[in-house]
């Protein structure tokens, strides 16, 4: 029954570091949204 419980706790820790991560990126693309103001970033529209 202790293997359940470390395999348990393992899981855990891989779901909230891949919900960390996911989050971190989720907050990089919101704020890459917000650099749409910068001209030379249009700079292929004519």
């Amino acid at each position: 029954m202790a293997f359940f419980s470390s395999a348990i706790d393992t899981l855990k820790i891989l779901v909230i570091a891949l919900g960390a991560g996911l989050g971190a990126w989720g907050v990089v693309n919101l704020l890459e949204g917000y650099g749409n103001d910068n001209p030379g970033a249009n700079a292929h529209v004519r």
